[in-house]
């Protein structure tokens, strides 16, 4: 899309650029929809069936004539319009969106989501309205150019009469029917029940459109009610017209009326057809109605060069200088961020989801698409509407995104990704929050003070926890089986355990750590650890953009880890595991790596991991973490290794799966203080507590210690509610049912024949992501989060 996106010997001032061809676009259909207004005058051709519909029947000639021209004008208006919305996207960087034989099929599918409404549908309420009017309208624009493609033909290839005729009556009654529910539905819905993510948005443009939709639905049906009638009035028998089951009926209404009075009304009624559908050609490039087609372009630009969970490559900052780092000004984005700006429906779903939105927090996702879009708009060559209006006291005098957008904004998010995650026209809003973080870091040093400790740490001691490095492996010292490995020396065990600092140094978490190193024991699973050589994967620096101190962290494990051959790391942090898996193959380390969740999954379901006699008779909720979950899609693993525990009675949360609620933890929020507002994680602790499990399973450290303490703060102690990692309930859980029969702790130390086969592993049939295909992602327990829609 940016002039500068593509690399060609072609000079760019040769090339066609893409407003350029939006225009050119939009001028041909103008001159196309004028010829076919000319044509028929010339050839004068008539469909003589008894059954068909007069084109611009009981229409003056002056009027045919000022709808054949006005249409056309307007059409090149829209195209101009357009074109300058484009020139703004291509102020863009570039953005490796091509379309190629690898990735066609996954576009067509994306773009097919989206246009299908099946990503609307998510929310069913909302995407049953929104579906209504959009297919209606749909129709309808087909019907009305079939009727002048019919138009346009000689005699005898003229096909809209009889029969074929009356379908078409019915399918265009039955299409009207459902715009005009649509849209009256959506009036209702925006202007009686109001829920708050439409009601703190509503603007007068809302209210044009929904009553330019509504006019030329109502007089759509108007101009067919009096065309009828006025045939009748004529002599004519128009019980034919029965199929027009909505116009027929209104014309026997009004079959009273004198021929004269029936003509005037048929013509006012199609000039006020004509004038809104006029006004609907208006507004369509300049208000969020442009929506229409830059959101199916952004669904079928969904699909990216890089995992879902990893943040946007930067080149090795030890070698190479850069001028600036992340986004400050609109320039530094992408053209397909900008371009996202344009495709925002304003729907508010992001919004009702965000965690730090929805405690009293200032961050509103929709807020920062929007304020983007507002400073593109404003500084563009030549100026445009922004995507939304806005108020008149907002002024912007400069083209930096901190016109609009606060720090304060920029810190409060967690990076859980749920805007993302529901957004029905895949629009990427984290992308842009850390890219401005990264300007923030790197470029202001202007982050919380908090945060700065935390740098301190990772860039002295290695972790974030400002802890001894030589302290790391301290968990282990009376478990015999677990092997702490030298860098220096080649891996021999099958696994290398990449233990993470909160399970290294944390006291709640190194329970964890110790609970999965004994199920592996039981399970016979050779692993090894770095101990004093493990270092921080760098997340927290990276996601709070301070991509110096990552790559700082990064490199020396990758060359490790490269140096002892590793090839299979296992992890219990969702945080490790998204960074080693997809981000650290940016800077050339590649790795199988596994979930502690999918493995201990894979080694129940194998029957290495013995948990015939695990029970708790409790009942335990799960908590999806939002790095194991949104980031890389493993939702079922972890329910499935808490449903092996019998007994045990699962109760889901209200906000669960692909909707369950943040920690408050993620995007370095683990490192900063948070005074504004109610904590996250103490709204999340209160909704496990409600399902009245006694046991609360996490499968992250942060989100066990921020559960943990939310359901302290609570006034729930251990013996009410136990908030745990699952590895501890589950050896919990295969202890006291051993404990139970009667029989001793029996390690399974036999090797099995075959490797394990743990799902997303390479060299097993798949792509070496733990994360499913998007075709195979299973059918989890989803609660909606908008208790308004």
């Amino acid at each position: 899309m940016s002039t500068h996106a593509e690399t060609t010997d072609e000079p760019a001032s040769k090339r066609i650029k893409p407003h350029q061809l939006a225009l050119g676009l939009g001028i041909g259909i103008a001159a196309f929809t004028a010829i076919s207004g000319i044509i028929p005058l010339i050839t004068g051709w008539h469909n003589e069936n008894a059954i068909h519909r007069e084109v611009f029947g009981n229409v003056p000639g002056p009027l045919k004539v000022a709808f054949y021209t006005v249409i056309p004008v307007m059409l090149v208006w829209g195209a101009f319009q357009f074109s300058n919305r484009m020139k703004n996207w291509e102020r863009g960087a570039p953005a490796q969106r091509r379309t190629t034989a690898k990735n066609a099929k996954k576009r067509a599918g994306d773009f097919r989501a989206g246009v299908y409404m099946q990503t609307l549908l998510r929310d069913s309420a909302a995407g049953l309205m929104h579906s209504m009017i959009y297919f209606g309208f749909l129709v309808l624009m087909g019907v009305t150019t079939i009727l002048e493609v019919d138009h346009q033909l000689p005699e005898d290839l003229k096909f809209l009469h009889g029969r074929t005729y009356q379908a078409y009556a019915f399918i265009g009654d039955l299409a009207g029917l459902v715009f005009v529910v649509g849209i009256i539905w959506a009036i209702a819905r925006r202007y009686v029940q109001r829920p708050y993510r439409i009601r703190i948005k509503s603007k007068p443009e809302h209210a044009v459109i929904l009553g330019t939709f509504l006019v030329i639905g109502v007089t759509g049906f108007t101009s067919e009610m009096f065309r009828i009638a006025l045939g009748t009035a004529a002599g004519e028998d128009m019980s034919w017209e029965k199929y027009s089951f909505i116009g027929y009926p209104l014309a026997r209404a009004v079959d009273g009326l004198s021929t004269g009075t029936l003509q005037d009304w048929h013509q006012w009624s199609w000039i006020a057809h004509v004038v809104s559908f006029i006004v609907f050609l208006a507004i369509l490039p300049v208000t969020m109605l442009r929506h229409m087609f830059t959101s199916p372009l952004n669904m079928y630009l969904r699909d990216k060069d890089r995992p879902k969970g990893a943040m946007k490559p930067m080149p090795n900052l030890m070698e190479t200088e850069l001028e600036s780092f992340g986004a400050s000004v609109v320039e530094d984005f992408t053209w397909k961020q900008l371009l996202d700006t344009d495709a925002c429906t304003m729907c508010g779903r992001c919004t009702s989801v965000c965690p730090a939105h929805a405690t009293g927090k200032p961050l509103d996702p929709r807020e920062i698409v929007l304020k983007t879009g507002e400073v593109m708009a404003a500084t563009g060559h030549p100026q445009v509407s922004p995507p939304l209006g806005t108020d008149a006291e907002i002024t912007i005098g400069a083209n930096s995104l901190f016109e609009r957008i606060t720090p304060d904004e920029i810190w409060a998010c967690t990076s859980c990704k749920a805007c993302d995650e529901i957004c029905p026209v895949n629009i990427e809003i984290l992308d842009k929050i850390l890219d401005m973080r990264r300007y923030l870091s790197l470029m202001e040093s202007n982050f919380p003070a908090e945060l700065g400790n935390a740098y301190r740490a990772m860039e002295n001691q290695g972790n974030p926890w400002g802890m001894n490095q030589g302290e790391r492996g301290d968990w282990a010292n009376d478990l015999a089986a677990v092997k702490v490995v030298d860098p220096g020396e080649p891996l021999e065990a099958e696994y290398l355990y990449w233990v993470g600092c909160a399970g290294s140094f944390d006291d709640k978490n190194k329970k964890v750590t110790q609970a999965m190193a004994k199920l592996l024991t039981r399970a016979g699973i050779d692993v090894a650890i770095l101990g004093p050589s493990e270092m921080c994967t760098g997340d927290s620096a990276r996601r709070s953009g301070n991509e110096y101190l990552f790559q700082m962290l990064a490199m020396p494990n990758i060359e490790m880890l490269d140096g002892m051959g590793v090839k299979k790391i296992i992890t219990q942090c969702p945080h490790c595991f998204n960074t080693l898996m997809n981000e650290y193959p940016q800077l050339g380390g590649n790795y199988e790596v596994v979930h502690h969740t999918q493995l201990l999954e894979q080694l129940i379901d194998s029957g290495r991991l013995d948990v015939s006699q695990a029970t708790l008779e409790e009942r335990i909720t799960y908590h999806d973490s939002c790095y194991l979950g949104r980031h890389n899609d493993v939702y079922v693993a972890p329910r499935k290794v808490v449903g092996s525990i019998k007994g045990i009675e699962i109760v889901e949360m209200s906000r669960n799966g692909t909707k369950g609620m943040c920690c408050g933890a993620g995007g370095a929020r683990m490192w900063m203080e948070e005074s504004i507002g109610v904590k996250v994680n103490d709204e999340r602790a209160l909704e496990a507590i409600s399902t009245g499990a006694t046991r609360v399973a996490t499968a992250c450290p942060f989100c066990y210690i921020m559960l943990d303490d939310g359901v302290k703060a609570a006034g729930k102690e251990d013996d009410q509610v136990k908030v745990a990692d699952l590895a501890i309930h589950l050896l919990d859980a295969i202890e006291a049912g051993e404990a139970k029969m009667g029989h001793p702790d029996a390690p399974l130390n036999v090797a099995l024949e075959t490797p394990l086969r743990v799902p997303g592993f390479a060299g097993h049939g798949s792509t070496g992501s733990a994360r499913p295909a998007a075709d195979t992602i299973p059918d989890v327990p989803i609660a909606d989060a908008d208790a308004d829609a």
